[in-house]
């Protein structure tokens, strides 16, 4: 039930924080459970990242058939995705049919920002306190912020004397930008310049790409889903969710059958060729086993990438500049790319390579580096994100006694399943820190499915709240580093998969790397086992307190 304590205080069982995949799915579970649940969302729509990440070229890298949510056959019956891979608009089209169609919006309040959570031992309650001045009490608070919602910004000596326009991907404007006649620069070769290069460079006169660390680009090979197609993925979904439920990073593939280990190098590149061909992650996934795990195989795969690279690119300089060569395949995330490589062959693109001649200042005409001066009229931060933890420390929450989550996680994130933490009770995450690396709506539903048996178990069984014991939290944050270190994913440069992207930021591991479908098998051994590693506190004890 809702109950509204005077002019300012709302009661409400749940408070959801953001409306993207994650705040949508679980406003919908809640509901299911007769849970009185209100949204926040700082902003004025539903779509979480994709409402924010409206640059040029900005699109999903997981099939859009899988990019999407499972729990609604209906849902699944009456949206057509248009794409392979789905630009920005239909995602977030997406999104809003889900909130129009289960009629989501009456439980949000968008515009809003959660300025902090306060957890009240004697009460058992959150107190949740918005920008707006709106004050929300609660039993559960749950955080659905995302991965990808803080915007890293350099710290750039000079911006503020730049005579043009400056844009973060991550906060671009919607009424779009002209980049008609413009001398550009692009800050950043992560996966948003990988998609947002190739656009800005057709209309731009001059297209300057400052790069640090060169990423390995797959081809996406996107292209039009035929009405022919689309049936056959209704009539296959049952089909493709369980194997999406099953797969290392959450896809609808097979595992290959086969390791690059015991292949001639001829077949080795043949089976290659095919992955690169087939486009997507399928070249990682559906090409040999052993890629992650094998640094030989590995490096016969990273190879096979840089050969392309070459033989794409025509300036042989700019080609080896975007070869990566200090770290393995998937060291970083990889990108998926829309001829990212053939538009450094344009006659108005310029590679800069960041890596020894670093910039230092931003002048009042453009960039200059240690090197050499660049004009611009507009500079792009395609700078990436303080990733993971930073859209959840960023709100002022507090547990048990008042303990800071900042102050908790000052040395890294620690959790239990990636989903709750200690000293917090009641307060859960979706695609929290220490949570699979995955294809998200498919670790999304799996959490809300976890949290939602977990409430369901509290409820018959009279328990008032659940954290998890400090010794499971010691034991799943050295799990979650043991898994990572037996595949080559450590090994990578400057990878906000290990916070190494932001100065400062502790060097922790900030994702299950075991797979989605080994991490949804360990989550529901917790539930069969009755929650080892956690702690409930019954009513009854409530009453005494």
């Amino acid at each position: 039930m809702t109950f509204r304590n005077g002019e300012d205080t709302i009661t409400v069982d749940a408070v959801v924080v953001g409306a993207g995949f994650g705040g949508l799915r679980m406003l919908h579970e809640l509901r299911q459970l007769g849970k009185s649940v209100q949204v926040i969302e700082t902003a004025s729509d539903v779509g979480g990242t994709w409402y924010w990440n409206r640059y040029p070229g900005a699109r999903t890298d997981s099939e859009s058939w899988i990019y999407a949510y499972y729990f609604s056959k209906e849902l699944q019956e009456d949206w057509d995705w248009a794409e392979r891979f789905p630009a920005q608009p239909e995602t977030l089209r997406y999104l809003q049919h889900v909130a129009d169609r289960f009629d989501m919006r009456k439980d949000i309040e968008f515009s809003t920002r959660v300025n902090s959570a306060v957890y009240d031992e004697q009460t058992n309650t959150w107190t949740v306190v918005t920008d707006k001045g709106q004050t929300y009490t609660c039993t559960y608070f749950i955080s659905a912020v995302g991965l990808l919602t803080v915007p890293y910004k350099p710290n750039f000596p000079g911006i503020d004397d730049f005579t043009g326009d400056w844009y973060f991907t991550g906060r671009w404007p919607k009424e779009g930008v002209d980049f008609t006649g413009k001398r550009v620069a692009v800050i950043g070769a992560g996966a948003t310049a990988v998609q947002a290069v190739p656009i800005i460079a057709k209309t731009a006169e001059h297209l300057t790409m400052f790069q640090r660390t060169p990423n390995y680009v797959m081809p996406a090979r996107n292209y039009i889903l035929t009405p022919e197609e689309r049936q056959g993925i209704r009539t296959d979904y049952e089909n493709i969710w369980d194997l999406a439920k099953q797969h290392f990073f959450g896809f609808a593939m097979e595992p290959a059958g086969r390791l690059a280990s015991q292949a001639s190098p001829e077949e080795q590149q043949r089976v290659l060729e095919a992955g690169w061909e087939a486009g997507g992650f399928r070249f990682i996934f559906e090409t040999f086993d052993d890629i992650l795990v094998d640094e030989t195989s590995n490096e016969v795969a990273a190879e096979f990438v840089r050969n392309k690279i070459r033989a794409i690119v025509k300036d042989p300089e700019t080609a080896e500049l975007l070869c990566p060569k200090d770290y393995p395949l998937a060291g970083k995330r990889p990108p998926l790319g829309n001829f990212y490589y053939e538009t450094f062959n344009r006659d108005n693109v310029s590679l800069v390579d960041v890596s020894n001649s670093p910039i230092t200042e931003i002048t009042a005409n453009g960039i200059r580096t240690e090197t050499g001066e660049y004009d611009a009229d507009i500079i792009v931060f395609a700078t990436g994100f303080d990733a993971v933890t930073g859209s959840v420390t960023g709100m002022d929450i507090r547990g048990r006694n008042g303990l800071s989550l900042r102050d908790k996680w000052k040395d890294g994130p620690l959790t239990h399943l990636g989903i709750c933490v200690e000293d917090f009770p009641n307060m859960f995450m979706l695609s929290g820190p220490q949570s699979p690396f995955a294809n998200i709506p498919v670790v999304i539903e799996g959490s809300v499915e976890w949290i939602s048996h977990t409430l369901t178990h509290m409820g018959e069984n009279n328990l008032a709240s659940i954290e998890p014991t400090a010794e499971a939290v010691q034991n799943w944050r050295q799990h979650v580093n043991e898994l990572v270190n037996a595949t080559v994913l450590s090994k990578g440069k400057n990878s906000w998969l290990m916070g190494d992207n932001i100065p400062g930021k502790a060097h922790e591991v900030l994702f299950f790397f075991g797979g989605a479908g080994l991490y949804r098998q360990e989550c529901q051994q917790v539930i069969e086992q009755g929650y080892p590693g956690f702690a409930f506190s019954d009513q009854s004890e409530r009453a005494l307190v």
